[in-house]
């Protein structure tokens, strides 16, 4: 009897050994053979994708299907075992990533036709056939092609986004050796959830192109320049105007010149508002210039509109898009040094101020008094964004506007590019890809800080902010140090001093949680104001920066009894136009950020 099972538990052990060979082992080494074929083919289209050769890439894309292809069809010999949660989850990884790369050969081939106008080139050719205008003109009256294919790309990837959410990172271990494995996994997941929310959300407006591009009928849209040296609530001091058109591709610029002009065409203005009179210098009626009061930027824009209707120069337009120096610069960077009346406008670092050259130049010509009169003085600054917009568009698409793109569209993440369409369905895409500068509604924790200067020079170009933010339990201290370590600028008019630095004169206002309740604000030099706007409640003070000195402003408040710290989440909105502000998140003594606040976040404990 001992013999017998002794010889049947051989006969299972060699069985058992037999299948695992045949059904484990081998299809396991078979997998990571194909999975370091499929590795070495995406980072080959890694550097493919840099040379900008769409022909190659589609070549290369298809190449890589048939590889990934072939890892799928030796991954399904252990779906059998998917009844294991790690199997499982491996088959939802592959399955996803072949909606992925399916979306990624849809994309190419959909992209394919407007290669040279987003960068790319087609194999040997060059883009010579015909001018850059006439190309996107094209594009335009063929966009309805390209727009056709959004939806089966959004299928895909929404199929995706379905397999890799069911994969639970909590089943892994923190760390296999030094090798860290289940924050990589949350931090793909969170990733590829934040990428294809973005693709989702971005999808009616990418429906819309054409017809924001004017593909039916010519649109015209305001563009307003915000000097962000000199900020305001939605990124900086209103400057100047331009009148842009566009028809089936074909672009022009009307009208265009100073923002003052802009509100002598009116000839009764209104009593400005209290937030003026109480912060402002010496301002008693409320100007168009000054119009960009709430960090609302559709809030700015009807405000904005309450003036211009008033306005002789007013023109009907579909939309407004404003832009601050940081746009100017990039341009600058990109198409190289530009001539404007004489003037070499460069991107070069100026020791003068630390800053662009072509950001002193522009100062030293719109804001230096002088013995005589200077007709349209800041108009120069619209002479010279028209310039650069004829660059763009007279240049070769495949050899500068892929960075140009990819730098807008940067620029739109950053809030130094702000949108806003009149027609409410291509608004409310804008909104939800988050390019409209809007004020969010937020379930979790929130914290919004909007820094206003009124008559304090070009003083932002030379403040450095550090924002800290410590909770413990339910109440929060939020410490600013503002810093100028430069000196006081020659401000004498009648020596002609280029007045740039100057004391700060600082409105401040934090948007935190509906129902948080203040303990302390120090540091204002003004009566503390706490009131509800936007869905938040906000603390508002007010203090000054002198030159080579320092300021602080600290705010203490307890946060409503809904913001839950056990599951806790905030988002941080950054101010339009703002540029290296440093920021340091604590909750309960565990740092979550720490570093420059490039775009507005969302922070999640895990």
């Amino acid at each position: 009897m001992r013999r017998n099972k002794s010889k049947k538990g051989l006969i299972y052990l060699i069985v058992l050994l037999v299948l695992s060979y045949f059904f484990v082992y081998r299809p396991i080494v078979n997998i990571k053979a194909k999975v370091n074929i499929v590795i070495a083919s995406a980072k080959e289209m890694k550097s493919i994708f840099a040379k900008n050769d769409i022909e190659l890439l589609r070549r290369r894309l298809d190449d890589f299907s048939n590889k990934y292809q072939n890892l799928e069809k030796a991954s399904k010999s252990i779906y059998w075992a998917s009844f294991i949660p790690y199997v499982s989850d491996f088959r939802q990884g592959i399955e996803a990533g072949d909606y992925l790369v399916k979306a990624g050969v849809s994309s190419v081939a959909a992209i394919e036709p407007y290669a040279d106008l987003i960068g790319f080139k087609k194999g040997e050719t060059s883009f010579v056939e015909k001018s850059s205008e006439d190309r996107l003109q094209t594009a335009v009256l063929t966009l309805d092609k390209l727009v056709a294919k959004v939806d089966p790309i959004s299928s895909d990837i929404d199929m995706a986004n379905a397999k890799i959410a069911k994969i639970n990172p909590n089943r892994y271990p923190k760390k296999f050796g030094k090798i860290i494995i289940r924050d990589r996994i949350i931090n793909i997941k969170e990733q590829f959830e934040g990428m294809a929310s973005l693709f989702v959300d971005a999808k009616p407006l990418i429906k819309k192109l054409p017809e924001i591009l004017g593909s039916k009928e010519e649109k015209i849209y305001l563009i307003l320049y915000q000097n962000d040296k000199e900020r305001r609530a939605t990124g900086g001091f209103l400057t100047f105007y331009a009148v842009f058109k566009i028809k089936n591709g074909k672009m022009t610029i009307g009208q265009s010149n100073d923002i003052y002009s802009l509100d002598a065409s009116i000839s009764d203005h209104p009593k400005a508002p209290p937030e003026i009179i109480t912060y402002h210098k010496g301002v008693s009626i409320f100007n168009i210039r000054d119009s960009n009061l709430s960090p609302d930027f559709v809030e700015s824009v009807k405000l904005f509109e309450s003036l211009y209707k008033k306005s002789g120069s007013r023109v009907e337009y579909d939309g407004i898009i404003t832009m601050d120096s940081k746009i100017l610069v990039d341009m600058l960077t990109i198409f190289g040094d530009t001539q404007v009346s004489g003037v070499n406008f460069s991107a070069k670092e100026d020791q003068r101020c630390d800053c662009p050259e072509a950001i002193y130049t522009l100062f030293d010509i719109v804001d230096r008094p002088v013995g005589y009169f200077k007709e349209n003085r800041k108009g120069i600054l619209g002479d010279l964004m028209y310039a650069l917009f004829y660059k763009a568009i007279g240049y070769s698409p495949s050899k500068y506007w892929g960075n140009l793109m990819q730098t807008m569209y940067q620029n739109l993440q950053e809030k130094h590019i702000l949108l806003y369409f009149v027609d409410n369905d291509i608004q409310k895409s804008v909104e939800q890809i988050n390019f409209s500068g809007k004020i969010k509604d937020y379930k979790g924790d929130y914290l919004h800080i909007n820094n206003v200067n009124f008559a304090g020079a070009k003083s932002n170009m030379f403040v450095d902010e550090t924002i800290t933010s410590e909770t413990k339990d339910s109440q929060r201290e939020v410490t600013i140090n503002f810093k100028n370590p430069y000196p006081h600028s020659d401000c004498n008019l009648e020596r002609g001093g280029l007045c740039l630095n100057a004391t700060l004169r600082n409105w401040i206002r934090f948007y935190v949680p509906k129902g948080s309740k203040l303990i302390s604000l120090q540091g204002s030099t003004k009566k503390v104001q706490t009131y509800d706007e936007l869905g938040k409640t906000v603390f508002e003070g007010f203090l000054e920066v002198p030159t080579q000195g320092q300021a602080t402003v600290i705010v203490k408040y307890t946060l409503p009894s809904n913001i839950d710290l056990s599951n806790y989440s905030l988002l941080i909105q950054k101010q339009p136009g703002v540029e290296n502000q440093k920021w340091k998140v604590e909750l309960n003594n565990r740092s979550l950020f720490d570093g420059v606040l490039e775009m507005d976040k969302e922070i999640k404990t895990k």
